[in-house]
């Protein structure tokens, strides 16, 4: 018999899991949470139902991307749909209306698509997608757009500076600039310029259009080249790149030191992009930008981070260095060095406007900065200093997003023994818990077990999880 026998849950040959769940948590002014009551932050992550999404309660539920804007929620289901919620000031959530929205809701004009990934900005979103029905003449990596400075409230096929016939395998959006690559390693991007985040070599005035980018600064002594790059990713005002070899490149603004260059070109500016040497010889496979700070992902599973960390971001403490007498604006100058915060186990990274997430290789989520909301730790903290565990979460993390003020987790179970965990995690109460904790800890369910635990310390941190939506109807 098999798993989907026992669950009496239909098969799905294209499923890449038996079953995956969507956990958010954090500020909800928006809906951003997907919570349609008035609470307006939810600190401890909850799994959304498959009833949210139209599907019947039981039925199996998967999914392949989530992503936070600054106040609104996408997420990819595996049949290819894309489901928006929260704040549409801008239309941002792609139904051609600007209404936010405190459910989330199918991309009615993307259906004839099967959206593989999405990006949130502060006010738009992207999708990279494929025609459900193609017969081999048209791309399987088409970008579509929509929101602020995107040119419309519904999706819309975008090409830009790319030709037709040019995969995009991933797309980046920041505060007022988006950056695409394509699977031959280049990048185009567009929006706002005025701090050089379009890696130009200038800044400019008002809304542009999209160019590749065809300058790299590897060695500040040599004309600028071109490379190859493998992933990008949008802060608020800046860009960040890893290349195929390895290497960290950053442009755009960096007065808060979210460059990693200890002295900068052009003021307070960088407007190519620049290798940060402070990383040479180390491999890097990951990059994320949060609003002032940027963190990197070693091949090794070490973590850096550099840049503002002033409500904590950065993982290092507060910033009062005691270096400072020293001489002057050490401080300033130390954070444009990388620092290594993790030395080895880092999988996955995301970084907010003002917070940072991390999972682990044994599947545990940490994160810490900016915590008003709960989005970064499950201390009831303003400030999380330091990498805090996040224990609400079951399944194998697929996927980290953070926000404006809000994260979200992506979890898989492919299992017989995960989809039991996803199962009993979702009858987990105080009364129940120490029950539950004791069966998971003798099949080593650790991630089960440090929900009870975390359930059993915090009882009353159920409520958020257990009868919000009780409050909602």
């Amino acid at each position: 018999m098999e798993i989907n026998d026992i669950f009496g849950e239909s098969r799905g040959a294209a499923a890449p899991t038996k079953k995956s769940a969507i956990y958010v948590w954090g500020y909800n002014q928006r809906g951003q949470t997907a919570r349609k009551g008035k609470v307006r932050n939810l600190r401890t992550p909850k799994q959304l139902p498959p009833e949210l999404f139209g599907c019947p309660a039981g039925n199996s539920t998967r999914w392949l991307d989530v992503a936070c804007g600054r106040e609104h929620t996408a997420a990819v289901s595996s049949d290819g749909s894309l489901f928006t919620w929260g704040a549409n000031d801008f239309g941002q959530l792609g139904d051609g209306t600007e209404e936010c929205r405190r459910y989330p809701e199918k991309v009615k004009n993307l259906e004839t698509e099967f959206v593989k990934s999405v990006s949130c900005g502060a006010h738009c979103t992207a999708a990279i997608a494929e025609p459900r029905e193609n017969d081999g003449t048209i791309s399987t990596g088409r970008l579509w757009v929509w929101g602020q400075n995107q040119g419309s409230d519904y999706p819309r096929l975008f090409w830009g500076a790319f030709t037709p016939n040019m995969l995009i395998c991933q797309v980046s959006c920041g505060a007022v600039h988006v950056v695409a690559l394509s699977e031959d390693g280049l990048l185009q991007a567009w929006g706002y310029n005025e701090y050089g985040q379009l890696g130009r070599g200038i800044t400019c005035e008002g809304l542009q259009g999209p160019r590749v980018l065809n300058a790299y600064a590897k060695h500040l002594d040599e004309a600028p080249e071109l490379v190859k790059i493998a992933q990008v990713s949008c802060g608020e005002y800046h860009t960040a790149a890893i290349s195929e070899d390895g290497e960290a490149y950053t442009w755009g603004l960096g007065s808060m030191g979210q460059l990693g260059h200890c002295s900068l070109q052009s003021g307070d500016k960088e407007l190519l992009p620049r290798r940060v040497v402070a990383l040479d010889g180390i491999s890097l496979t990951k990059v994320a930008c949060g609003g002032v700070h940027t963190c990197a992902v070693s091949d090794k599973g070490a973590l850096y981070a550099w840049g503002g960390g002033q409500v904590g971001q950065l993982g290092l403490g507060p910033q009062t260095s005691s270096a400072s007498f020293i001489f002057h604006d050490s401080e300033q100058m130390l954070r444009n060095i990388p620092a290594l915060v993790i030395p080895s186990g880092v999988r996955l990274i995301a970084c907010g406007h003002s917070h940072t997430l991390i999972s682990t290789m044994d599947c545990r989520i940490h994160g810490w900065g900016y915590n008003s909301y709960g989005q970064a730790a499950n201390e009831k903290s303003t400030y999380a200093w330091y990498p805090s565990p996040v224990d609400w979460c079951v399944g194998e993390v697929r996927k980290l997003a953070a926000g404006g003020g809000h994260s979200a987790v992506l979890t898989d179970a492919c299992s017989l023994k995960e989809l039991c965990e996803f199962r009993l995690a979702n009858s987990v109460t105080p009364a129940n818990a120490a029950e539950i904790e004791e069966v998971a800890s003798r099949t080593s369910s650790d991630a089960l077990v440090r929900l009870c635990e975390r359930l059993r310390e915090h009882p009353h941190d159920s409520d958020d999880r257990d009868s919000d939506d009780d409050r909602d109807r």
